[in-house]
């Protein structure tokens, strides 16, 4: 059985579910969520126009609310993965 291709960015894994994106290693601390709002098409397919960025904890103990750290909307999933980077990057290396 062939092995599934893992999708990875600046060195790190990324993971989609539906509308969802996580960005990083849930071993590490920080962990970014990225959250497409909203779509547009484009020939056949569906462009990410909306996407809701949140840098959060990965903390099982902490309640969902509480494991935000930061959050941003930003027009384009290019620009949003890009700013999720940079706040993960930032937040492995301070804590």
């Amino acid at each position: 059985m062939a092995e599934a291709k893992k999708l990875t960015y600046k060195g790190r894994p990324l993971r989609r579910k539906d509308n969802l994106v996580y960005y990083g290693d849930m071993s590490d601390k920080y962990v970014v969520m990225l959250q497409i709002m909203d779509t547009e098409p484009l020939q056949d397919l569906n462009l990410a126009k909306r996407v809701s960025v949140q840098l959060q904890l990965t903390d099982p103990d902490i309640r969902s609310r509480d494991r935000v750290v930061k959050k941003a909307e930003k027009e384009g999933f290019y620009i949003a993965l890009d700013l999720g980077a940079v706040w993960l990057e930032r937040a492995l290396a301070t804590g």
